[in-house]
């Protein structure tokens, strides 16, 4: 049934998210998952994978994939007691997480089915917890008493109305349904089996707590052929999802003694109560004619076989930070920054850096660091600060600091330091604007005629700035022949250019580590002070976009870089210079949908961002910059 059907499955890297893949591609389903987590080792190359907060997921991406079925299985939870620092996590990846979701979804015309994973932790513990161990579970059926045990069941609770709420509008265009899942274990989990078996491998002691106490254990591979059965049915509202039959936690215990007869085991003391609870699955049998097949015999033993040949096959992102050189005052960028890791729902911190200490930007970073200048630090010293700070990632922000960057992208790439930085001739190329005028005049491209020496040039006005460094540094703008020499005489390496009247754009790109434009976002300068633009607005021009593809391959760039061209009167273009770096207006471009610094995140983290859409807003954009206080 879900042959040639288009699935989306929110927390598809879990434990049992990577059971439900699997399954599907047998089936024959084309698959989109989003998780938190790196993609799986190993998966297919069919699987459309987003990796990162899906609470930033755009209702675009969604919109874009036109999925027919969702499994929405992205969740977070503590396996006991609740801590405190529960209680955001809870409203952001459970709450939050799965109205986004829903929100993005719930007008594609596309989609038949959702399958929501929800919990028996909705259901009142008065009803099946105990002061004394119990004789025998208590069978609970869909329509039992409700009074969710705790933050968690409270958030499936929530969904399950929330879903209710939209099949009402939707009527038959779209079922949902929410599976009431028991004690859900498998491999590479962090189910109290799976944390036992690791343990026992390592001839730990195990520590147990009510071993008389009665679970419904259901296998996540179970689990996730009842999520896909469910879809497949007529199935709606409520329907509970176990084994159907409880264990106790002491049988559990006889069956690892079985391969584990030296175990060593302790237990705990406990206040909490006795549990006994089962599944009631009458209802879902009738709806799917099917009934989970594993026990504790046969799968446990596949589970230590799975830990004994593989610690774990799950990709884990550790914990890292990102240094920002050169902070200066670039607040936006630096906000851009940290919207990027919030998207990727990483652990990052933010490291600003600058020889200022008391620059602005450091109060918008996590931590600074007063950077001695670069002619003053040995790459072997910036080494040492990244690998003791446990920085993976650094963005350069200044022209001056780039050639250094760009020098010493390999020897840091070597020390698993990822630099947003081009290639060391590609960045003099760009930063040497004589040179890049004769790199882009031989390869046919409409660059502004550029020499080092006015006799070599005829203009009825002239544009004269320095050969090395931003455009803007005592610019003489609109001068004649005279006025030209004169001004020239006050710069270091000087430069002319005829004076063109026209229209300025910058066009910021990003180019991939495989040599592939993601995407440009083409802007016109309205108002610029200080070579800077106080006033940019986005433009459709497909004309200017296909000339940043050329240059950005013909240059070789990576990353981030920024295209400056003057349009005269008569349309045409005059490339004027590029910036291999993030631009001060370039945050306007992200917000269009040129996502520079979650796709960086992502190649530096082993990522093919090919399976990243660039999905441009369909409507235009305007930046206002202003002074704004932060009041701390």
């Amino acid at each position: 049934m879900l042959t040639g059907k288009k699935v989306f499955i929110s927390g598809g890297a879990g434990v049992i998210g990577q059971e439900l893949v699997k399954k599907l591609l047998q089936r024959g389903a084309e698959v989109m998952v989003g998780d938190i987590k790196p993609r799986p080792h190993g998966w297919d190359s069919s699987i459309i994978y987003r990796q990162g907060d899906l609470n930033y997921i755009s209702c675009q991406e969604l919109q874009r994939f036109q999925p027919e079925y969702v499994f929405h299985l992205a969740a977070t939870f503590e396996r006991s007691v609740e801590t405190y620092e529960f209680w955001n996590e809870n409203y952001e990846h459970n709450v939050r997480l799965s109205h986004h979701l829903m929100h993005c979804l719930k007008d594609i015309p596309t989609l038949r089915k959702v399958v929501f994973a929800s919990s028996y932790l909705i259901y009142n513990p008065a009803t099946y917890t105990f002061q004394e161990p119990a004789f025998e579970a208590v069978n609970l059926k869909e329509e039992g008493e409700i009074y969710p045990r705790n933050l968690c069941g409270v958030a499936k609770l929530l969904h399950e109305m929330e879903l209710q709420f939209l099949h009402h509008f939707r009527g038959t265009s779209l079922q949902t349904v929410s599976a009431r899942i028991y004690r859900s274990y498998g491999k590479n989990s962090r189910d109290i089996i799976s944390r036992w078996i690791r343990a026992l491998l390592q001839d730990e002691t195990i520590t147990v707590f009510r071993k008389e106490g009665l679970f419904d254990y259901i296998y996540a591979e179970d689990g996730a052929e009842g999520l896909i059965r469910l879809a497949e049915s007529d199935a709606v509202g409520i329907v509970n999802l176990g084994s159907g039959r409880a264990r106790r936690v002491q049988e559990v215990l006889d069956v690892l003694a079985l391969h584990f007869p030296h175990m060593k085991v302790t237990e705990g003391d406990s206040d909490i109560p006795y549990e006994a609870s089962q599944a009631d699955m009458s209802l879902f049998k009738k709806w799917t004619g099917w009934a989970p097949e594993r026990h504790l015999e046969d799968t446990i033993p596949e589970m230590i076989a799975y830990e004994r040949d593989c610690s774990s096959s799950e990709v884990r992102s550790e914990p890292f930070r990102i240094l920002i050189s050169s902070v200066s005052k670039k607040i936006p960028l630096l906000k851009s920054v940290n919207k990027a890791v919030q998207k990727l729902g990483l652990e990052t911190q933010i490291i600003g850096a600058d020889n200022n200490p008391n620059c602005i930007g450091k109060h918008f970073t996590d931590m600074f660091w007063e950077m001695p200048r670069l002619g003053q630090l040995p790459v072997t010293e910036l080494i040492r600060y990244c690998n003791e700070h446990d920085v993976k990632c650094i963005i350069p922000t200044r022209d001056g600091e780039l050639s250094y960057y760009a020098e010493h992208q390999s020897e840091l790439k070597q020390h698993g330091i990822h630099v947003m930085i081009s290639k060391p001739d590609t960045v003099q190329k760009c930063l040497d604007k004589q040179l890049f005028y004769e790199t882009l005049k031989n390869a046919g491209f409409p660059a502004i005629p550029t020499s080092t020496s006015i006799k070599d040039m005829e203009a009825e006005k002239y544009v004269v700035k320095e050969r090395f460094g931003a455009g803007s540094e005592s610019l003489g703008l609109d001068l004649n022949k005279e006025m030209a020499v004169l001004h020239a005489l006050n710069l270091k390496q000087p430069i002319f250019q005829p004076f063109i009247i026209g229209k300025e754009y910058s066009i910021d790109l990003y180019r991939d580590r495989m040599g592939r434009v993601k995407g440009t976002i083409v802007r016109s300068r309205d108002l610029v002070v200080n070579g800077e633009s106080q006033i940019s607005k986005t433009e459709n021009n497909p004309e200017l976009e296909k000339l940043a593809y050329d240059i950005a391959d013909h240059l070789g760039l990576y990353g981030h870089a920024v295209l400056q061209v003057l349009v005269d009167e008569k349309g045409m273009p005059h490339i004027i210079e590029c910036n291999t770096r993030f631009g001060g207006a370039s945050t306007l471009s992200v917000e269009a949908g040129l996502d520079s610094f979650y796709w960086f995140l992502l190649e530096s983290a082993g990522a093919d961002i090919s399976e990243y859409p660039f999905l441009r807003s369909k409507k235009e954009k305007r930046l206002i910059r202003f002074a704004e206080d932060l009041i701390v």
